[in-house]
């Protein structure tokens, strides 16, 4: 197991401190650290926002597969899935919502740009007159 394996265990943390360490000593081995980051992915990871292996919670109530684990109280942890796939449900109902939304709204411009084509809509009556 080799050293960055080791800091790997440790998270974004780790290398950020390791990161600032190495700056504050010399700059030419921060650039050095910075390189590594940045080259290895770990950096390129770290600015998108995606989580890599080793930057995904490992708090209590996750699993390393990212699956929940049981608190211990099984009623607490049944109110618990019961909640999240009731906000998974409402958040499944916004997005259909939000999509009919964008089709009415497509089908509006639509209607109105036919409508202007045809020369029965108040755009072509406002270019007549002018």
């Amino acid at each position: 197991m080799g050293i960055t394996s080791k800091i790997d265990e440790f998270g974004l943390a780790a290398w950020i401190s390791i990161l600032v360490l190495a700056f504050a000593a010399a700059w030419p081995l921060g650039l050095v650290v910075l390189a590594y980051l940045a080259f290895s992915g770990r950096l390129s990871n770290w600015v998108k926002g995606e989580k890599s292996d080793m930057f995904k919670a490992r708090g209590r109530w996750h699993s390393p597969c990212g699956k929940s684990r049981s608190s211990g109280n099984a009623a607490f942890d049944e109110y618990k899935e019961e909640t999240l796939k009731r906000l998974e449900d409402e958040q499944n109902d916004f997005h259909a919502f939000l999509d009919r939304l964008r089709q009415a709204k497509d089908k509006a411009e639509f209607d109105q740009f036919m409508a202007d084509r045809k020369g029965n809509g108040p755009a072509s009556g406002e270019a007549a007159q002018a």
